[in-house]
């Protein structure tokens, strides 16, 4: 766990000694790095290698227990991270690696090193635009708010698109995504075999129409159909139907990230799992105001398949926000709150203990930080999250509490 580490460490470091540490903000170019961020460069390549200490404290509850059955340890996260653009002609190729590095001090079988790879290619030709991509990731880390475990698992993705441009704002086309969910045999939780019954992979087609509003801003449509289906269990099997409409701001832009809502008509194979059709919600945006206010919001809206083999899926609900203020000189404050609402569907004929149970997520949390010089922050963070449940043993308190540094080279 710890080579992994010291070759990340070591290879960020190289990358800067290659740069002779020379910092070059881009210009405007799709597909290419944030202009509003200082990049390392070298040739046609900018980088930004991140090293983080993201947690060194103290886990009150390191197993989500319920209360009164509470474990507490001393944990360590150290994240390494390069982003990379490489410019290809009038191409981009653009990566990232990431390592978290997560120790226990007492609890070994908790300690991990988690590594995701996330690739893309953008090729914006004349009025054709082709895009290509894939992440993968290789992780110990609980899959959501539902399964406590850290169980080992791989998650793939892929991505391609082609687009036309028809008018001078207006472009359409098609886009294909393949996504494969595998845990490893053995993993198990609350006495359920996760390999056996959430490994699947899910195959969608869609078609868009992309709209340019201006420069930094664009409308996207989208519609398309997908296929839920699992490799032991065809049980959860399904099909899925969905329309959207989404706002998607540059990176360049004062306001970043994207907005979706959409309408989904999800049908399982089998029909003794119901079906669900409604609103879905993809909210990912940010604002950095003159460097001094940072505001973060995150919305989600969609369903979920469940560990349960008698509550195969729930609808996740949920909000989280996030506040940045610099009070004086180098002294900051953080302040983060988040709320998600799980609304389980029962199996058709089967006799669960709590029918259509609905469990709900809080999270609060804040931080103090201290800004040694440009890219270098140090903060202690306080964070705590619960989980009330009509069934008494899902049921839990668990707060954090430690430093954290971060440094971007």
């Amino acid at each position: 766990m710890f080579r992994s580490l010291a070759k990340a460490v070591v290879a960020a470091a190289a990358l800067v000694a290659a740069a002779h540490t020379s910092a070059y903000a881009q210009t405007t170019t799709e597909g290419g790095p944030d202009p509003t961020m200082v990049h390392i460069r070298f040739g046609p390549l900018w980088i930004k290698p991140t090293l983080a200490l993201t947690n060194a404290g103290v886990d009150e509850n390191v197993f989500n227990d319920p209360d009164g059955q509470a474990q507490r340890d001393f944990t360590v996260t150290v994240t390494p991270a390069t982003d990379a653009w490489l410019q290809v002609g009038r191409t981009w190729v653009t990566g990232t690696v990431q390592e978290d590095v997560i120790w226990y001090r007492q609890f070994a079988s908790e300690r991990s090193a988690n590594t995701s790879y996330r690739a893309a290619w953008t090729a914006p030709l004349n009025r054709v635009t082709f895009n290509a991509g894939g992440a993968w990731l290789d992780t110990r880390e609980r899959p959501g708010y539902e399964i406590d475990a850290r169980a080992q698992r791989t998650e793939q993705h892929y991505t391609a698109s082609g687009t036309v441009r028809l008018l001078t704002n207006t472009s359409a086309g098609l886009r294909l995504d393949f996504g494969k969910l595998n845990f490893d045999e053995g993993e198990v939780f609350d006495g359920t075999n996760l390999h056996d019954q959430l490994n699947h992979t899910t195959t969608t087609f869609g078609l868009l129409v992309n709209q340019q509003l201006t420069p930094l801003t664009s409308i996207a449509l989208t519609g398309a159909r997908s296929q839920d289906r699992f490799d032991f269990n065809p049980l959860r099997d399904s099909d899925s139907t969905v329309a959207s409409i989404g706002v998607v701001f540059d990176p360049a832009a004062l306001l970043k990230g994207s907005a979706t809502f959409g309408y989904r008509d999800f049908k399982p194979l089998n029909p003794t799992v119901p079906g669900y059709r409604g609103t879905t919600v993809a909210v990912d945006l940010a604002y950095n105001l003159l460097d001094i206010s940072q505001f973060t919001v995150h919305i989600v809206r969609d369903i979920q398949y469940s560990f349960d083999v008698d509550q195969p899926y729930y609808l996740q609900t949920g909000v989280s926000l996030a506040a940045r203020q610099q009070v004086f000189g180098p002294v900051d404050v953080e302040g983060r709150i988040g709320a998600d609402r799980l609304d389980y569907r029962d199996l058709s004929g089967v006799v669960v203990d709590v029918s259509n149970q609905s469990d709900h997520v809080t999270s609060s949390g804040g931080s103090v930080g201290y800004h040694f010089s440009t890219g270098l922050r140090f903060a202690f963070n306080v964070d705590k999250q619960t989980r009330e449940s009509p069934v008494v043993s899902r049921q839990y308190d668990g707060v954090r509490f430690g430093t954290s540094v971060t440094y971007t080279f």
